[in-house]
């Protein structure tokens, strides 16, 4: 009886171990198409009823589908960040002219403008976040020292992109 629960356990924990593919075959016949795997995909024009269609995945061009500008509250984050890992692992300096946006793909350049006294700075997002609800972006000190709002914590900014990342990440 020990012996049969034993393999019975050994082989759950086999089975349990093994990966489900992350992408569906387009040559294996065999597989069902349901509509969550096929939601990324079109179907191809059929030459035969009787055939399964045969799914072409949609490739989206990335910077069509980021906004270009916002509108919104900025905050800042400076000592307590300064010298960690940055998201595409930079090492943060609080004193570069750098951002942490939660979408904007990293590497991409924008103008920041404080809405209160018209003051614009040029910052590369190399982070992500803010982590605070209803922050669209989060400025280094030294950008926020040159918008004029380390005193209040937080402004009123617009955001222009200027140029889009690719997104890479240091080693």
């Amino acid at each position: 009886m020990k012996k049969q629960a034993i393999i019975v356990l050994v082989f759950i924990l086999i089975v349990s171990c093994t990966s489900v593919p992350r992408y569906i075959s387009l040559s294996s016949s065999s597989r069902s198409y349901s509509s969550r795997s096929s939601r990324n995909y079109r179907k191809k024009s059929l030459s035969s009823k009787n055939k399964k269609p045969k799914l072409i995945p949609v490739t989206k061009n990335p910077k069509l589908s980021y906004r270009r500008s916002w509108h919104g509250t900025a905050s800042y984050y400076g000592k307590k960040f300064h010298g960690k890992k940055t998201a595409n692992g930079e090492t943060y300096n609080m004193y570069a002219l750098t951002a942490a946006h939660k979408t904007l793909p990293l590497g991409t350049m924008v103008k920041v403008t404080n809405i209160a006294n018209k003051k614009s700075i040029i910052v590369r997002i190399n982070d992500r976040g803010p982590y605070i609800q209803g922050r669209i972006i989060d400025l280094s000190y030294a950008a926020a020292k040159k918008l004029d709002y380390v005193g209040n914590g937080t402004a009123e900014v617009k955001i222009k992109v200027l140029k889009f990342g690719d997104n890479g990440y240091k080693k």
